[in-house]
Parts: C-alpha cells; structure tokens; sequence
C-alpha cells in the first residue's frame, strides 16, 4: 500500500456477512471523481463467514485505493467495526459506508467541497433509497449552512454522512457500543449539536441505500426492548446538550414522534396483553420525566393523543384512540366558547376519567382534518386578514392603473 500524508476522507466500511454487496460497495469507491490519491478505506470484517474478509483482503491488495483491512470476531453490531475504523482513520474527514450502499461517483469530491467551502462539520448528501425507502424532507434544497432548527436534517440521523474528523477527535465522539440499535441516531445527532454547522447536497445523489434481497438489513433487525434503550439514550443526550426551553422542546419532537410513537402505533393492536404492559412499563420513566406540556403543544392532535394515553398510563384508552384511528373516522370539530380554541373531538373527548385533558385534543400546530389543513383561530385569522389585506392592496393598484389609463 502506497502511504500518502493525510487523505482528504477516509471510508470507514464496516461489514458483516456483506458478500455480495461489498463487490459494488468497494467498486463505489474506486470510482470516486476524488481521486484514489486523496481518499483511503478502513473496513473492518466483523466476523463474517461468507468471504467477505478475503474480498477484502483481495481488494485491498490490487486496488489503487490504500486499504487497511482487520478481521476480528463478531462485535455484535456496527458500533464495534465503526469505533475500530474511526480510531485507525487518517483523512481529515471521515465517511461510514455500509457494506450493503455505494456511491454515486462524484459523492465525496461534492461533499469535500462543500465541507471546505462552508466549514461546516457535517456534510449531508442526497440519499436514495434502492429495492428500500430512504429519507426525503430534508432534499429540497442544497444550502452550505443549516442547523437543527431550522431544517429537516434532525430526520436522517443514520451514520452516512461526511463528518470533521478534527471534531469527532476533539470532542471524544463514539458510536455507543451498548446500545443495540440506534447508536448512529445518537452519534450524528451529537455531531449536530457540538459541530460547527451542517450542509446539504440535494442537487446530485451521493448515497444510494439498499434493501437486501434476503432482508437481512440490520435496521430491520432487534427487539422493542432495544427501541426504548435507544429513544432513553436520545432523550438523555439532548437534555444534555440543549439547555430547558423553545429549542429543547422542538429537539425533543424527534424521540417522540420517530421512536415512541411507532411502539404505540397500529402494531400495539396487535399485541398481546403481556407485551402491551411490558411496553407501558418501559415507557413510564421516559414519559414521567421528559414528556411536558410545552413539548406536547408542538405535536399534532392524533399523535398527540396517543403519547398522552401512554403517558397516563392508560393502555385501555391508546386502544380506543388507535382503533379510531385505524377505522379512519373523522373527528368533529369543535370550538371553544370564545372562539380562540378549536378541538378534535377524538375518543375519550371531555371524559375527564380517561386521564386526558383538554388540551390534548386542542390544535396548537398546523394540523390535518378530512384531507384539509386546519390551523389554530389566531393564526388562520392572521392569514384571513393577510389575504384581505393583499386583495385591498391589489383592487386599490387596479383602480389606480385604470385612472392613469383614462387620463393618457
């Protein structure tokens, strides 16, 4: 292997029975437009017993790209292989590739770009999703400069994106090898939070992700009890990092509606009584000490409801909400006396023994009813009068056009 000083991006590929994947994973990137001078690859067998090492080692002696391959016995996740890798890397960034995913031949010399030219820590590039789904809100635009408030990148937490190794070492950043899923949320949300800056490339695909043909994606893989230790790890690290107040609450969204919302959804009908209880049980602590008020306005009325009845500990009650739900009835809706409040009168509506209240049918946020928008009083006035405002000023601007008219 040719030793070069300090590459531009090291790919850490870390792979597990990945054969036969890995062939155009590691051919993505031979052919980067970066050049093989200026990148490196660190992939770390995890134990696999399907070739994957040798290919490896194969690839590793032929390619132009200098590849350090280690072969260890199986860690148990990715979080192991990742650390190994980062820990060896040299490049002045650092990119994690599945061994399942490729490139698109021009990713890392755009994201290297754009990180050098924003000096941004973190670099989004367009993914795809391929035989799967892959993240969408956060494409619509390339921007050098965006933060986890006033974008959709809080969304794609998955490890897959360019990162400032000079950050990851300064602020000591490890995927969490205790956790069995999730550890990449953490990681990149961490890197959110304390990098300077992140970017976004929408003009051009740098990751495709794939959905294996035997289903064997590790995303697919775990246990329910796994989910929790994953969302309790997130809700600690941005109570953490964020101090109390408006931005915190907006954070605390994610956990809540992408994690805890999906153990309580259509599945939960399907459950047995033991793991419905069991499932209640392991989200009480969560919901004691990070669910409140402030954080629950920010969430739609349907979503709303069912973290209320956990948060209650009301299984019967999610029940009667998520059947509801399933029938696709429309809920009334409802206005307050004076007019300043507007309810969806969902189950259990003004039954206090539910242990609702409420506010938890209010619409705070822009919200869905029937396939139409409906928004709080306040705000659907201020648009009322901003529309009447516009229509004043464009009937005055005619009338002013036609007297001119009349007088040439």
């Amino acid at each position: 292997m040719n030793e070069i000083p300090i590459p531009d991006v090291t790919v850490v590929i870390g792979a597990y029975e990945a054969m036969p994947y890995l062939i155009r994973c590691l051919e993505s990137v031979e052919s980067q437009t970066i050049g093989a001078h200026r990148i490196e690859i660190v992939a770390v067998d995890d134990g696999s017993t399907d070739g994957t090492g040798e290919y490896l080692e194969k690839f590793a002696a032929r390619s132009a790209v200098p590849t350090r391959v280690v072969r260890q016995e199986n860690s148990g996740g990715p979080s192991g292989p990742r650390n190994v890798g980062l820990g060896m890397a040299r490049g002045r960034y650092v990119f994690f590739l599945d061994a399942d995913d490729y490139f698109g031949d021009e990713a890392l010399e755009r994201m290297v770009a754009m990180a050098d030219r924003a000096h941004t820590d973190v670099v989004l590039g367009k993914v795809v999703g391929v035989n799967r789904g892959a993240p969408r809100s956060m494409w619509t635009a390339t921007k050098e400069r965006v933060n986890v408030y006033d974008s959709k990148v809080i969304y794609t937490l998955s490890a897959q994106k360019l990162f400032r190794r000079e950050l990851l070492e300064r602020i000591g950043l490890r995927f969490d090898e205790g956790l069995k899923t999730g550890e990449d949320a953490l990681f990149t949300m961490e890197a959110y939070l304390r990098g300077a800056g992140v970017s976004v490339i929408s003009n051009y695909t740098c990751y495709h992700l794939v959905g294996r043909d035997d289903g064997k994606h590790v995303t697919k893989s775990g246990t329910y009890v796994w989910r929790f230790d994953s969302m309790r790890a997130m809700m600690e690290l941005i109570h953490r990092l964020e101090p109390a107040g408006p931005k915190r609450d907006f954070l605390m969204i994610r956990p809540f509606t992408v994690g805890t919302l999906q153990q309580f959804g259509p599945n939960f009908l399907r459950d047995s009584e033991e793991v419905r209880r069991h499932k209640m049980e392991l989200a009480a602590p969560l919901m004691d000490m990070y669910w409140t008020d402030e954080v629950a306005r920010l969430i739609k009325v349907a979503e709303r409801l069912r973290l209320a009845a956990v948060a209650a500990g009301r299984a019967d009650v999610l029940v009667d909400i998520l059947t509801y739900l399933r029938e696709k009835t429309v809920p009334d809706v409802v206005g307050s006396r004076k007019g300043d409040k507007v309810f969806l009168a969902y189950p259990h509506f003004r039954h206090r023994s539910s242990g609702l209240s409420m506010s938890d049918f209010e619409v705070t946020v822009p919200d869905w009813h029937d396939g139409k928008r409906i928004e709080k009083p306040e705000v659907a006035a201020r648009k009322a009068s901003l529309s009447r405002r516009v229509a004043r000023r464009m009937r005055r601007d005619v009338r002013r056009w036609k007297a001119r008219m009349s007088v040439g």
